[in-house]
């Protein structure tokens, strides 16, 4: 049995059992239009529905980095997370006292200062880096004490394990501690090698860190159908339920209730939740 943690704030967020990872993108420009938030109205709104849907997790997103984007600059992206960050950590204060866990709020990029930026002003717990990282981001992940999500953009199983062995290394000769590794699916990879990866993903559970899977309404769903990113939750909702059976702890999605509702439909068909 698994018995993974993250140190939020002081506080300890289980993984014993999967949960999920709302998506609040506050770009104009990512590849699921109903992901976008602009406005303080619907960022609120946005970062209320996912916690109230049972999301554990908050990933905001200020700089789009679906294929064939061309990604705003660094002040353009803190320009942004400086507006819509306040108002998350408002919606996320006022709902902790009624949770049972507490609520992760976590930044999707690639950019060390972005990152340190968001830890120092508005206490983000956890650095999602979609670039596989570098030694300027561990420092930083590292000595501000926050969780890092580190993402594969290799396009094999084998060179992914070990790629992340050698860098969850290096995160740990920094001093790093809580680690969630990502296969990066939509990263670097065909759909062909996507779904290769996805039929094997189990092995990754040999490294022993939480593994967060990132599928949610991605083109090898929508490409396969020949259907486009709003027609593709069936979809996703799929492939969610079957990356809970090969080891994902935490699925990062648009549409959280359903993520919730896999999740908790896991457990009941688990083998231990017959045990208790």
């Amino acid at each position: 049995m698994k018995n993974y943690t993250l140190n939020i704030n002081g506080q300890l967020l289980d993984l014993t059992e999967p949960t999920v990872m709302g998506i609040l993108n506050v770009t104009p420009d990512s590849f699921f239009a109903e992901s976008r938030k602009q406005s303080e109205h619907d960022i609120a709104q946005r970062a209320k529905q996912i916690i109230d849907e049972g999301a554990f997790f908050i990933d905001v997103g200020a700089c789009s980095t679906r294929p064939g984007s061309t990604p705003i600059d660094e002040a353009g992206e803190m320009e942004r997370l400086r507006m819509a960050l306040p108002i998350v950590r408002e919606v996320i204060d006022h709902a902790a006292s009624d949770r049972s866990q507490p609520i992760a709020l976590s930044i999707d990029t690639f950019r060390p200062d972005v990152a340190r930026m968001c830890v120092e002003e508005f206490g983000a717990n956890i650095i999602n880096d979609v670039s596989e990282g570098d030694e300027a981001m561990f420092r930083m992940v590292a000595r501000m004490g926050v969780a890092y999500v580190l993402m594969s953009i290799q396009r094999d199983l084998k060179t992914t394990l070990l790629t992340f062995a050698e860098k969850v290394q290096q995160l740990r000769d920094f001093g790093q501690k809580d680690i969630i590794l990502d296969p990066g699916f939509g990263f670097g990879k065909t759909v062909d090698e996507n779904f290769t990866f996805f039929g094997e993903m189990e092995k990754l559970q040999v490294l022993e860190l939480p593994l967060l899977v990132g599928i949610s309404r991605k083109s090898m769903i929508w490409k396969t159908f020949a259907c486009t990113p709003d027609e593709a939750l069936n979809g996703t909702t799929a492939l969610n339920a079957l990356a809970l059976t090969k080891g994902a702890d935490i699925l990062r999605v648009h549409d959280v209730k359903q993520a919730v509702e896999c999740c908790r439909l896991w457990k009941l068909c688990s083998p231990s939740s017959h045990n208790n």
